[in-house]
């Protein structure tokens, strides 16, 4: 949901989101914003923005990784239960689009 907080591992301190003023001023009115770092902001993107949307709201790219964030599967690193949280809310609104 808007303004929900969810705990995802972040894999490096790289690939900061850096755009133009004009850029920044656009995705934020349209609403591109899919999520954003929350009190540490590991690699300095503009606007703490770790995702985006594209401007059809139906392809979003994000710097955490969520997929380790689920429980019980072979990878050690992975940890905490929000990558359930984030994937079921894909699905959610992907079904509710169609």
């Amino acid at each position: 949901t808007v303004g929900q907080e969810i705990t995802v591992p972040l894999k490096n301190a790289e690939g900061g989101f850096i755009v133009g003023a004009e850029t920044l001023k656009r995705i934020e009115g349209e609403g591109q914003v899919a999520f954003r770092y929350l009190d540490v902001n590991p690699n300095g993107s503009l606007d703490d923005i770790a995702g985006l949307t594209n401007a059809g709201g139906n392809v979003v790219g994000l710097m955490p990784h969520p997929e380790h964030a689920i429980p019980d599967t072979p990878d050690a690193m992975r940890s905490g239960t929000d990558g359930i949280t984030f994937f079921t809310s894909v699905l959610q609104s992907a079904l509710a689009r169609a």
